[in-house]
């Protein structure tokens, strides 16, 4: 099977999300630029995994109306930027059976990989907090167990601090998990 290279006109994210659609391979749009994303190393499949995880048992936890889902979700920034986050929460209704992508997340995730890094500390930290309901975006470092935790604040100011151990809270929507968890290798 021959991959499909990635189109090189600029597209827009309805565009986008249909010419994906059923395509194989992982890819997101960055101001209309499809950008192909590369095969994924076993320690990050593995922390996406305990991450989508453990904000699922903090949500069923807490009993709140809220999903963990794991990567495979888009997330529409505008009209020409989409993302794929490494996992995410949404609240409210159950999103329709065949949607393509979550309008209201409120927690977002990307797992840093070494061809990933500027990506996710700088053109997604300034997306996902374009997205009106997004609260947190966390970058997990795998290597050291350390989560960059971004939240939104007051007058939409964005507070940064570096967690390794213990717990952390994500309010809204009011569920915590443990460090250890979001990097668990079982």
């Amino acid at each position: 099977m021959s991959a499909d290279p990635a189109p090189k006109q600029i597209m827009t994210t309805d565009e986008f999300l249909a010419w994906a659609e059923g395509r194989p391979g992982r890819y997101e749009l960055i101001e209309g630029q499809v950008i192909a994303m590369s095969p994924e190393r076993m320690r990050h499949a593995e922390v996406k995994f305990a991450t989508s995880r453990a904000l699922r048992d903090g949500i069923r936890k807490a009993g709140l109306p809220c999903r963990a889902m794991p990567d495979g979700m888009t997330v529409r920034i505008d009209d020409r930027t989409a993302f794929e986050p490494d996992a995410l929460v949404y609240c409210g209704e159950r999103a329709a059976a065949d949607a393509l992508e979550i309008a209201n997340p409120v927690v977002v995730v990307e797992v840093v990989s070494p061809g990933t890094r500027s990506v996710d500390q700088g053109v997604k930290l300034r997306g996902y907090f374009r997205v009106g309901s997004g609260a947190h975006y966390l970058i997990l470092y795998p290597d050291n167990h350390l989560v960059v935790h971004h939240a939104r604040g007051p007058g939409d100011a964005i507070t940064t601090r570096m967690v390794s151990e213990g717990h952390l809270t994500l309010d809204p929507p009011g569920l915590t998990v443990a460090i250890a968890d979001l990097f668990a290798e079982d």
